[in-house]
């Protein structure tokens, strides 16, 4: 059975507080307070566990110091070891024991009493002040769609003094199918708009893109998230989805007017992607700009400016990789209007 424990209501008071006057004070580098990392977010099998290991051990190979944390109590199975790990506080196994429910509501009741227990988390946390973190989340997209114990979470570590950006998964089959893929744009923007705080999208597997079947456009259209007008005449096409060709024009357009989505490419067997990944979310959460090791330096501040370039070569290395697009195939959807 998991152990009880209380908010301690003054840890706001004595911790939020002093930061947010230095914050006001001109002359105090408030970089110093931050701890920078990452939340590793997305559905089930989008590879987020698989990442987080990838990605400590790239991070160690470029001589910083990392930290894992494990936020899922239903992952037993982990491929390293977690600095921090909830399932010391609660998991989902004694959760459907105890309380007679089923996988689904027991991880929402797990999320929900680590809201409610926030304090262990941020004492846990302050054992690895010099690390740069990695928050291995569950799989659950109600986590991340509409519930709001993860985001609440997420703004009380965000207060008090950590900077994070949400690195969020999905699996790069889905391209290989005009639906989901429409999926993919929706649950996307809907999570970066839950979520509320620096955010990129990342299609995963890259070197399987057509593992489940041909693209039907180049990778830019699906990392860039170019004109949609063309997935609309393409789900048209389709049997079913045909049927609602005003629906998913909506839809598509809904994704267009905020002009927030798109996706980078990752194969973690790729340096060159895990290298391009890296250097975006630590510009998101700030950690390229702020002041602590050699990592921060003019030398990466002039590696984001030159990042189209870098991104446009990944892409082109991607394709040349991984699809095996017949040019036939491509220019029939061209000939078509599309």
């Amino acid at each position: 059975m998991w152990r009880k424990m209380s908010i301690n209501v003054m840890f706001l008071t004595t911790e939020i507080i002093p930061i947010r006057i230095l914050w006001l004070c001109p002359h105090y580098d408030h970089r110093f307070l931050m701890l920078y990392g990452q939340l590793v977010i997305g559905p089930p099998g989008s590879g987020k566990t698989t990442y987080c290991h990838a990605m400590s051990e790239f991070l160690r190979g470029l001589g910083r110091r990392v930290a894992v944390v494990n936020l899922d109590p239903a992952n037993e199975n982990l491929p390293y070891e977690p600095s921090i790990n909830v399932s010391s506080l609660i998991t989902v196994e004694d959760v459907m024991e105890k309380g007679k429910l089923g996988p689904n509501g027991g991880l929402i009741y797990c999320m929900e009493f680590l809201e409610e227990n926030i304090t262990w988390l941020l004492e846990e946390l302050q054992n690895f002040k010099d690390c740069y973190l990695l928050f291995d989340c569950p799989g659950q997209v109600e986590l991340y769609t509409h519930h709001e114990s993860l985001q609440k979470i997420v703004s009380v570590m965000m207060k008090s003094g950590f900077s994070l950006s949400a690195v969020h998964l999905v699996d790069s089959h889905y391209c290989c199918d005009p639906g989901k893929f429409v999926s993919v744009l929706l649950l996307s923007l809907n999570t970066m708009l839950q979520m509320e705080m620096p955010h990129i999208n990342v299609l995963s597997k890259a070197d399987l893109v057509e593992k489940h079947g041909k693209l039907h456009f180049n990778l830019d259209f699906y990392t860039e998230v170019l004109d949609l007008q063309e997935l609309v005449e393409l789900l048209s096409d389709d049997a079913i989805l045909g049927r609602y060709k005003k629906f998913n024009k909506a839809l598509l357009e809904l994704v267009e007017n905020y002009s927030m989505v798109s996706f980078h490419l990752l194969s973690i067997q790729s340096k060159e992607c895990m290298s391009k990944v890296l250097q975006v979310a630590d510009k998101a959460n700030g950690y390229v700009f702020g002041i602590n090791e050699e990592d921060r330096n003019i030398q990466n501040l002039l590696s984001c400016a030159m990042g189209a370039d870098f991104e446009d070569a990944k892409i082109a290395d991607i394709r040349e990789k991984y699809v095996s697009m017949d040019s036939k195939h491509v220019e029939g959807y061209a000939s078509q209007g599309r």
